[in-house]
């Protein structure tokens, strides 16, 4: 049987920040779902496309009685999931800023792994 190269997680800026800021039970919540998503395994919770941000970015849902929980993210390439935004809110709407926040950084997540490429075309990279 062979196993699954191991997926890594990558923080985009203040994300992790974010995510540690929440409470304890909600960190656990979305960090189970990450830990499920690294072994190949659908999230364990409520996850749900967002092309308005871009192809391939999710979003992780979940909530307690005060507060909704979000965690928007870029789906595995290359054993790589990238964790664009996590952020809370209590209307339905997303506001254009968190938005735009996470558009600008898959914006970057996509031109690091171009440069990587070239990297690696050019004989410079791994």
């Amino acid at each position: 049987m062979s196993s699954m190269p191991i997926v890594s997680i990558s923080w985009e800026g203040d994300s992790w920040e974010s995510l540690k800021s929440w409470p304890r039970e909600m960190q656990h919540v979305f960090g189970v779902a990450l830990r499920e998503m690294q072994q190949g395994r659908r999230p364990t919770m409520d996850a749900r496309p967002m092309q308005s941000i871009g192809k391939g970015v999710f979003e992780l849902k979940d909530a307690d009685d005060a507060t909704w929980y979000r965690m928007l993210y870029l789906s595995r390439i290359d054993d790589v999931i990238y964790v664009l935004d996590c952020f809370t809110k209590n209307t339905r709407k997303t506001e254009s800023n968190t938005l735009n926040k996470a558009r600008s950084r898959l914006s970057q997540v996509r031109l690091r792994m171009q440069e990587s490429k070239k990297e690696v075309k050019d004989g410079r990279g791994k």
